[in-house]
């Protein structure tokens, strides 16, 4: 049977004896092996699960309950499972086997969560907001810049359930670097909390410096030459993508900092000096996000006003030619006029005069506009 089918199992355990059915039913199931390295035959949605001891993994044997009581057996260790968008029915039996709350399981289930950390009983319920930087060539009015996912974590005295959701944020490599540190990972679940809490943080640094370069490129392009002509609907796209990144990083703060202040059980005060560095990271990536916001709205503003500018420059030099096209069609209009006495009618000399009239009144108007910088 599937892991999946094993946990739906699960679920329909319950009563005094549940736990001990739980065992009886997974002695007669086949085996799982968990010592892929990778990923585990475990189904489509449980990416890993992994016992360590020590800060060193040890090797697997047998299905998801039998490690996790073979830990609790020994007394020290812990199990960490790593999942990718389960379903309700998948997560059902996990949910059962380390007592979590329904509420976090349907938190974790569903997703689109706010960054929060909750404490049910012995149990810590963290959600971090992933984010990650979409490469584009040019940016314009409709390119996405800022892709976010989540990942949830439930964190016991001798457990890690990781729920990952989104395509991106994958904590793999995380877990081969705290592999490479046994002396860190030997300080329990709270290490690996801290550790994953440390990897988003970091991704909010480089995905701020990206935007940077972004905005950067906007602004040049608002203040060139026909920076009048630049499209506005860019800024007002980097401004809808950081507000998507500002919903990741800003509510994050009480969180991590309350991981850095408050006592809790299962996080170690060893541990805390270390969430206290990941709060200075987050707070710098606040603030650069709090002036990238500012500085769109600069940008925003100077551009509307180049507008304004380009707007009165136009206008000013409408009005200049039409003044300078009035001084012909007046005398132009005054002669079109059929009466028999008009100035200078019957002379000669009368049409150069009257263009030569039209000509220098003209030719003063015009270097008058220009002496004043309206042409």
């Amino acid at each position: 049977m599937s892991m999946a089918g094993n946990l739906r199992k699960v679920t329909s355990l319950s009563g005094v004896g549940g736990l001990r059915k739980v065992a009886r039913l997974a002695r007669r199931r086949p085996r799982v092996d968990l010592s892929h390295p990778a990923r585990s035959p475990l189904g489509s949605s449980v990416v890993n699960c992994v016992t360590y001891r020590d800060g060193v993994r040890v090797p697997a044997s047998g299905d998801l309950v039998d490690t996790v009581q073979r830990v609790r057996k020994s007394g020290h260790g812990f199990v960490w499972l790593g999942l990718h968008e389960p379903t309700d029915q998948e997560f059902a039996g996990i949910a059962e086997l380390f007592d979590l709350h329904p509420l976090a399981v349907e938190d974790a289930v569903e997703a689109h969560q706010r960054p929060k950390l909750e404490r049910y009983g012995e149990t810590l319920f963290a959600v971090f907001k992933t984010v990650c930087y979409v490469e584009h060539e040019k940016l314009t009015a409709t390119s996405e810049v800022v892709n976010t996912g989540e990942i949830m974590v439930f964190v016991g005295e001798d457990f890690v359930i990781t729920v990952r959701h989104g395509m991106h944020g994958s904590l793999g490599p995380l877990r081969e670097e705290l592999e490479a540190h046994p002396q860190q990972l030997a300080k329990g679940p709270a290490a690996v909390l801290h550790a994953i809490a440390d990897h988003v943080v970091d991704d909010y640094l480089s995905v701020t410096d990206s935007v940077q370069e972004d905005i950067d490129q906007v602004e040049t392009d608002v203040f060139a030459e026909n920076g009048a002509r630049a499209d506005p609907g860019r800024i007002y796209q980097m401004k809808r993508e950081l507000l998507e990144l500002k919903r990741a990083v800003v509510p994050l703060a009480r969180p991590v900092e309350d991981l850095a202040t408050q006592p809790i059980r299962v996080v170690d005060p060893e541990i805390q000096a270390y969430f206290r560095d990941v709060l200075d990271h987050l707070m710098r990536a606040k603030e650069q996000i709090a002036a990238f916001d500012e500085l769109l709205n600069s940008i925003l503003q100077a551009h509307l006003a180049q507008v304004t500018v380009a707007q009165n420059e136009d206008m000013r030099k409408i009005t200049a030619w039409a003044a300078v096209i009035a001084v012909p069609t007046m005398v132009c209009g005054v002669y079109g006029m059929n009466f028999d006495h008009m100035p200078e009618l019957h002379w000669r000399f009368g049409y150069p005069l009257v263009i030569g009239v039209i000509s220098v009144a003209c030719l003063a108007l015009y270097r008058g506009f220009r002496r004043n910088g309206w042409l």
